[in-house]
C-alpha cells in the first residue's frame, strides 16, 4: 500500500551528511562497529544474514554457496589496493553488469566515489567484521550496514570481485547494493542509469544514439566535463541474442561505461575518440583504434600516454566516435545534482523535488487516454521565470521515478508503465478538473511511457507557468512515485493541491404549516405515526423512516443507513440538545438530503446509480467542502468499493461526518478566538 501524505511543498536536495542509519537496531555504523570491538566479536548482521534468503526469493541456489569473511578467503584481505579503479571491477555470476558498469563510471569521480565508499574501512587493527556504504534513494541518503559474509564457491567469490585477489570493497559494495534491494537476484536485470542515480542522486537521460541530435558528441563532452556518469549498451532483438558477441568483439544486451572522451591529431587532422569499458575486464572492440589497432602507431607516444592508452586485455578500449554511432544504439547519461560536484565545476543544475502517490480509486487516473479519471492524478505547478543565457526560453528535465519496485519484486511486484504532460497553466489556484484537459492540448509531454524505474526528458519551454501531471498508462495502479525538476536556471514548483475549506450555505428556515408541500404533509403523517404526541423522533425511529424513503428513491443505489450514522444526523441538526429530532429540524435535513441527492446524481455520469470514487472530489466541493488530496485519500479508502464506486448512502455518510466535523472545527475556532481576545483584554 503506497504512503498517503506528501507534503505539499517541494524538497531541497539530500546532503551527505543527512545519510539516515538504516539498521534494525537504530544504532549507527561507529556504535555497532565499537560495541563489536568492546564485545570481541565479529559483526553478524540480521537483517541480511548469511543466508539462501539473501540470495534468492524464487528459486533456490544452483550450486552450494559458502558465505566467507575475506580472512577465510585469502590471507592478507584489503579493502583498497592501490587506490578504487575502473579495473576493480569484474562481473560474477550475477545478471548485474548494468550495476558494475554504473561502479566503473563512479570510480572516475573520487569525490563521488568517496560519498558512496566510505574509505575510513579496513580490515586493520579496528577490523571488526562490519563495513557500511551510502546510497541516494528518493531525496535521502541511506547508510547501509553489512557483515563481511560474502557468497563463495570453492573459495572464490562467486559475484562481483576484483582482479586483485585481496581486494573487496567492490564485492562488497555490491553485497550493500543487494541488501538495499532485499536480495542478490533483485539485481538482476536492470538499466546502467539506475544504479548512477543511487550512487549520485543525479538524473538520468537516455539517448537513441541513432536519433542522437547533431551536437552529441559536444552533449557527451559536456557531461562527462561536469563529471556526470556515463554509460552505453547494444540493443537485442530477441533474448538469443542476449550477451552474444559480434564480429567487432561487442557484446550485445551488454551494459559497458563509458569513462572517457577526447581527440587525437592523425595523420594532419583530429579525430574524435570514446573510451569505453566492459564490465567483464575482458573481451574488447577489435576494430580501428582498439588496443593494438594500427591507428595508434600514428600516434606520438606522449599523446598515448596522455590518453592513458594501453594494450591490456583489461576490458577497456577507444573507438573512433563514428564507429561508436554506428555500433552502440544507446547511451545513458546521470547528470549530478549540485550536492555532488566539485565547487569549481561549471553549470552546476538547480533541483527540485516532489513526493507523491498514486491512490487506486483517487489519485491513480491513468494517462490521457482515459480522460474521466486522468485529471485525478497529482499535478505540480511549474514556474519559469529565468531564460537560458542568451536563448528565449527555459531548459529543464523532468524526471519521473517509481519508487521501491526492485525491493518489492519478491512480493511480485514489477515496474509500473510510467509518463507524464505538461501543459501551459490557465491561472488560477486548485486543482485543475476534467473540462480544462477536455479542451487543452498538452504543451510537451515524455518521449514514451515505459516500465522503466525513472523516466526523464529534457525540455525547452518559453517563460511562463505550467501544470505537469504524472501518470501510470493504465488507472487504478498503485505506487509512489517522486518528481525531480532539473533546470539550469531557478525554476518554482509547488503542488496544484486543494487548500482545506468549507463553505456551507445557511441552513434553510423550516416552511410555515400553512405552506407545507404535497410531500412535507406525508412526511407529517410519516412522522406522527412514528413519534407520537411529542413529535420527536429517535435514532432508531429515524433510522426506520430514512430507510423506508431511501428504498423508494429512483436512480440510486442504496444498501442501508446504519443506527449509528442516524445518531451522527441527530447530533448535527438537534438543536435544543435533548438527543432526538422534533419535526421542523427533521424538515432541515430533509432539505439537505435533497440536495445532496441532486448532487450524487449529477456526477453519476453512466446513470449506474453509484458515483465513481475518482468524481468525489468534484462531488465534494458542489457540496461545500473542499478537500486536499490526502484527505480524499483516507474517505475514498474508507467508503469505495472494490470496483472504485460510492454508493448513495456512504456517500450520505461522507457527508454527514463532514458536516458534524465542520461544525467541531468551527465551534472550537470561535473558542479559540474567545480566549485569544480574553487574554487581550487582561
Amino acid at each position: 500500500m503506497p504512503y498517503l501524505y506528501r507534503e505539499a511543498k517541494p524538497q531541497r536536495p539530500a546532503l551527505l551528511r543527512d545519510a539516515r542509519a538504516t539498521h534494525s537496531s537504530g544504532q549507527a555504523y561507529e556504535e555497532l562497529r565499537r560495541e563489536c570491538r568492546r564485545r570481541g566479536v565479529l559483526f553478524e548482521d540480521p537483517d541480511f544474514p548469511a543466508t539462501d534468503a539473501s540470495l534468492f526469493f524464487s528459486e533456490k541456489p544452483p550450486i552450494s554457496f559458502v558465505w566467507k569473511r575475506p580472512g577465510d578467503i585469502v590471507k592478507d584481505p584489503k579493502f583498497i589496493v592501490g587506490g578504487a579503479t575502473r579495473t576493480d571491477i569484474c562481473q560474477g555470476d550475477l545478471g548485474d553488469c548494468w550495476l558494475l558498469a554504473a561502479i566503473a563510471s563512479l570510480t572516475l569521480n573520487e569525490k563521488t566515489l568517496a560519498r558512496v565508499v566510505p574509505p575510513d574501512q579496513n580490515f586493520g587493527p579496528d577490523y571488526a567484521g562490519i563495513f557500511h556504504f551510502q546510497f541516494w534513494q528518493h531525496n535521502e541518503w541511506l547508510d547501509v550496514v553489512i557483515d563481511d559474509r560474502l557468497p563463495t564457491f570453492k573459495s572464490r567469490l562467486v559475484f562481483l570481485h576484483s582482479a586483485e585477489r585481496n581486494e573487496f570493497w567492490s564485492a562488497l559494495l555490491e553485497k550493500a547494493y543487494a541488501k538495499l534491494n532485499g536480495s542478490y537476484e533483485a539485481l538482476k536485470g536492470g538499466s546502467t542509469i539506475e544504479a548512477m542515480e543511487d550512487f549520485t542522486g543525479g538524473v538520468g537521460e537516455m539517448y537513441e544514439v541513432k536519433r542522437a541530435p547533431d551536437n552529441f558528441y559536444e552533449i557527451l563532452e559536456k557531461a562527462l566535463k561536469r563529471c556526470s556518469m556515463v554509460g552505453c549498451s547494444i540493443d537485442t532483438s530477441s533474448a538469443a541474442e542476449s550477451e552474444a558477441k559480434t564480429p567487432f568483439g561487442l557484446i550485445k544486451g551488454h551494459a559497458y561505461s563509458v569513462t572517457g572522451i577526447d581527440e587525437v591529431s592523425y595523420r594532419g587532422r583530429k579525430v574524435q575518440l570514446m573510451r569505453i569499458r566492459n564490465p567483464w575486464g575482458q573481451v574488447e572492440w577489435n576494430g580501428p583504434w582498439s588496443d593494438n589497432s594500427p591507428e595508434w602507431r600514428s600516434v606520438s607516444p606522449s599523446e598515448q600516454k596522455r590518453l592513458s592508452q594501453t594494450a591490456l586485455d583489461d576490458g577497456e578500449f577507444w573507438m573512433k566516435f563514428e564507429d561508436f554511432k554506428v555500433h552502440f544504439d544507446k547511451v545513458e547519461i546521470c547528470n549530478l545534482t549540485p550536492d555532488a560536484l566539485e565547487d569549481s565545476t561549471p553549470h552546476k543544475w538547480e533541483v527540485t523535488i516532489h513526493q507523491g502517490s498514486w491512490v487506486r480509486g483517487s489519485t491513480a487516473g491513468g494517462c490521457r487516454n482515459f480522460l474521466e479519471t486522468f485529471w485525478t492524478n497529482p499535478q505540480i505547478k511549474l514556474h519559469l521565470t529565468e531564460k537560458d543565457d542568451g536563448q528565449d526560453d527555459c531548459t529543464f528535465i523532468a524526471a519521473l521515478m517509481q519508487k521501491d519496485r526492485r525491493k518489492l519484486k519478491k512480493l511480485g511486484a514489477e515496474m509500473l508503465t510510467i509518463g507524464y504532460s505538461i501543459y501551459e497553466n490557465p491561472g488560477g489556484e486548485g486543482h485543475l478538473s476534467k473540462d480544462f484537459f477536455r479542451y487543452h492540448p498538452s504543451k510537451a509531454r515524455s518521449k514514451t511511457y515505459i516500465n522503466l524505474r525513472e523516466v526523464s526528458d529534457r525540455f525547452k519551454l518559453p517563460p511562463g507557468d505550467y501544470v505537469l501531471v504524472p501518470t501510470t498508462f493504465e488507472p487504478h495502479q498503485e505506487a509512489d512515485f517522486c518528481l525531480r525538476i532539473f533546470s539550469e536556471k531557478k525554476a518554482i514548483t509547488e503542488d496544484l493541491d486543494e487548500n482545506v475549506a468549507i463553505d456551507l450555505p445557511e441552513p434553510p428556515n423550516p416552511t410555515p404549516s400553512p405552506q407545507e408541500t404535497e410531500e412535507e404533509k406525508q412526511f407529517r403523517v410519516l412522522f406522527e405515526q412514528i413519534s407520537g404526541k411529542d413529535m420527536e423522533i429517535t435514532a432508531e425511529e429515524l433510522e426506520y423512516i430514512l430507510n423506508a424513503i431511501l428504498k423508494k428513491t429512483k436512480n440510486i443505489k442504496f444498501k442501508n443507513l446504519s443506527l449509528i450514522s442516524c445518531r451522527n444526523i441527530i447530533s448535527l441538526m438537534d438543536s435544543s440538545g435533548n438527543g432526538k429530532l422534533e419535526f421542523n429540524e427533521f424538515k432541515v435535513f430533509w432539505e439537505k438530503m435533497k440536495k445532496w441527492i441532486n448532487i450524487f446524481l449529477q456526477f453519476d455520469f453512466d446513470k449506474s446509480g453509484s458515483m465513481s470514487s475518482y468524481e468525489l472530489r468534484s462531488a465534494l466541493k458542489a457540496a461545500g467542502y473542499q478537500l486536499n488530496n490526502y484527505l480524499l485519500q483516507l474517505i475514498v479508502l474508507r467508503y469505495s468499493d472494490e470496483q472504485f464506486q460510492i454508493e448513495f448512502d456512504d456517500f450520505l455518510n461522507c457527508l454527514i461526518r463532514l458536516e458534524n466535523a465542520s461544525r467541531v472545527f468551527q465551534a472550537l475556532s470561535v473558542k479559540n478566538k474567545e480566549f485569544i481576545n480574553l487574554n487581550i483584554s487582561e
